[in-house]
This record gives C-alpha cells, sequence and structure tokens, in this order.
C-alpha cells in the first residue's frame, strides 16, 4: 500500500436529507481545517446518490471521523483513503458511517 496522505468523507443525501448534509458539511468547514466540496444532487463518480465531499490531511483523520460519528445525524457518510490507488481507495481502505451502499467501481477505470 502507498503512504496515506489524506482522507475524503463523503456525505451522501436524497433530496429530503439534503439541507440536513449541507449543515453537517458546513458545520465540519467551521470546526476543521479541511476542504468542502460541492454538493452534488446526483451521482458522480462512483458515488450512488447526492453526495458532499470532506477532505483533509491524514492527521486529522482521529479528531474529523469520531466528530462525523456523533454528529451525522442518521446521514451515511463513506469515508475512505487518499493513497494514490482509486480503486483500493475505494474497495479497501473504506469506512462505512452508516449502511455500506454500492459503488458504481467502473467510474474509477
Amino acid at each position: 500500500m502507498s503512504r496515506i496522505t489524506g482522507y475524503h468523507a463523503h456525505v451522501y443525501f436524497d433530496a429530503p436529507d439534503r439541507e440536513k448534509a449541507a449543515q453537517l458539511c458546513a458545520e465540519a468547514g467551521r470546526t476543521f481545517p479541511l476542504t468542502v466540496g460541492r454538493m452534488h444532487d446526483n451521482p458522480v463518480g462512483p458515488h450512488p446518490r447526492g453526495s458532499c465531499q470532506l477532505a483533509f490531511d491524514a492527521t486529522l483523520f482521529g479528531d474529523v471521523i469520531p466528530w462525523l460519528i456523533e454528529h451525522r445525524s442518521g446521514l451515511t457518510v463513506f469515508a475512505h483513503a487518499e493513497s494514490g490507488d482509486a480503486k483500493k481507495d475505494h474497495t479497501e481502505h473504506v469506512l462505512w458511517l452508516g449502511p455500506s451502499e454500492p459503488l458504481n467501481l467502473a467510474a474509477l477505470s
């Protein structure tokens, strides 16, 4: 495995939970020095539904992930490592907060 340099946490949502997801991502951005991506209302890349990406340095893992566990309010969060191997990062180097969902791995080719 390559060295893990950071993590992405994708907050998944459907239309009824969009505002809750937006609030969670905004609060994460106020709480931690991370990058909050834009809200995608439709599937993007391997992600099966709407999502917002939180990108953060590997040194923040121990702070961000416990915070998301406590604050996700029933939303599903897919977190994965950034090691330079996109396929492994989305299949082996992963953590699900909430139920796991099938990813579109063909989008990683």
